[in-house]
């Protein structure tokens, strides 16, 4: 009789086991010393999982319902990486003044992220001027990134306590981190290096003939990967003769996923300036099943036609004349006319003022206005009296008060 109550209270227990609900959420909680806000955010990539607000004291504690993986946690205008996990109980600690440098993490999940943390503060330092970085020739260049990569690599291996299917992911990580360094090389050493047509050589480029882009569980979990293809191909569109072949690709190969970001991130090359734009706008409307976005994108397509090389120029009417009186295109008939759109807020803007006069220095005798047109808002009709006075602006000076519908 003993025997069968044992059996009995053993099949109990494990059937009490294997009833007992799979947990599906992480605990996150925290103190932020210092607060710069009432509140600190979860995302992953650019959307806000959640939103915790904060005690008075700066602490937090809350409920994640996530899937595995990394996300990142916002506070004020800084932010930094985590990998979340349901099961976990994390606890982080930071102070705004020295963001980087005062994240810790305590409890189930912390190694991972201490990882984390530690591994941006290996790259900070270790990486430095990123200018100077890229501006290296190829064998230096080489050298520095694998230099990086390896000291990540030991702190991973080096990491007590670390779980791992997080070591197995961070892994590849590491290594697709290097490949986009190896990808972003070409163009950004010929803007940092001042190299006008620089191509990097055949053998420097080799690592990335055997990627296979098509990866979707990577694309998915594997922030690195995700970045190395959208790079991927970015690039194939905007050096091929036929963007609308690559596009066709896309379409029929990619994710749901890449194609959803691919049509985010080059919705922004649909512009004046690109000659593929209608290839560019049936890429990205084929591409995308957002009925929202293709909206927008139709409505900025119809607009940015108006704009094309060879199309009739827009017309602005009665625009004010810092000079006094008001000032239509029409006024300039039979000349050519420089348009420099600019605002008083835009850095960029200011920063050009030097170039644009030399520009109209040196064709002050022809027959072309300069005109410079402010998209300042009424509000700051003052400011930008005084900044044409005090930057002794050259040209015709109008204010047009559109915000942002310039023409439009």
């Amino acid at each position: 009789m003993k025997k069968l109550a044992l059996l009995l209270v053993a099949f109990v227990a494990l059937y009490s086991c294997e009833q007992e609900p799979k947990v599906d959420y992480t605990l996150f909680s925290g103190k932020i010393d210092n607060p710069v806000g009432k509140n600190i955010i979860v995302l992953k990539g650019r959307e806000a999982v959640k939103s915790i607000d904060l005690n008075d004291d700066g602490t937090f504690s809350d409920t994640l319902r996530v899937e595995p993986g990394y996300y990142a946690v916002r506070h004020g205008r800084e932010s930094s990486s985590i990998y979340l996990n349901p099961g976990d109980n994390l606890n982080i600690t930071l102070n705004p003044e020295k963001f980087d440098e005062s994240i810790a993490y305590t409890g189930e999940g912390s190694a991972n992220n201490n990882y984390l943390a530690a591994k941006y503060l290996t790259d900070e330092k270790l990486s430095g001027d990123f200018t100077k970085v890229f501006a290296m020739e190829e064998a230096d260049f080489l050298a520095k990134i694998t230099e990086i990569n390896d000291a990540k690599a030991k702190l991973l291996n080096d990491m007590e306590n670390i779980s791992e299917d997080f070591k197995a992911l961070e892994e590849k990580n590491l290594e697709f981190e290097h490949l986009i360094n190896i990808q972003n090389y070409p163009s950004y050493h010929a803007y940092y290096g001042k190299k006008d047509g620089f191509e990097a050589s055949d053998e420097f480029l080799k690592p990335l003939e055997d990627v296979d882009y098509t990866n979707a569980d990577y694309y998915k979990s594997l922030i690195n990967y995700k970045r190395l293809v959208q790079g991927h191909y970015s690039n194939r569109i905007s050096e091929s003769d036929n963007p609308s072949e690559v596009f066709d690709d896309i379409v029929k190969n990619g994710s749901e996923e890449l194609k959803t970001d691919l049509s985010r991130m080059l919705n922004y090359d649909v512009a004046p300036n690109n000659a593929n734009n209608e290839a560019y706008y049936n890429g990205l409307m084929a591409m995308s099943s957002d009925d929202e976005f293709k909206n927008k994108l139709t409505a900025k397509y119809d607009k940015v036609k108006k704009l094309a090389k060879g199309m009739p120029s827009p017309k602005f009417e009665n625009y004010e004349n810092h000079k006094g009186g008001t000032m239509s295109l029409e006024d300039l008939k039979g000349k050519f006319v420089y348009v420099d759109v600019w605002a008083t807020w835009c850095g960029p803007c200011i920063r050009e003022i030097p170039s644009l006069k030399a520009v109209e220095s040196e064709y002050h005798d022809k027959n072309i206005e300069f005109v410079s047109v402010s998209v300042d808002r009424g509000s700051d009709y003052e400011k930008w009296m005084e900044m044409v006075n005090e930057k002794e602006l050259g040209g015709t000076q109008l204010f047009a008060d559109k915000t942002y519908k310039l023409f439009f």
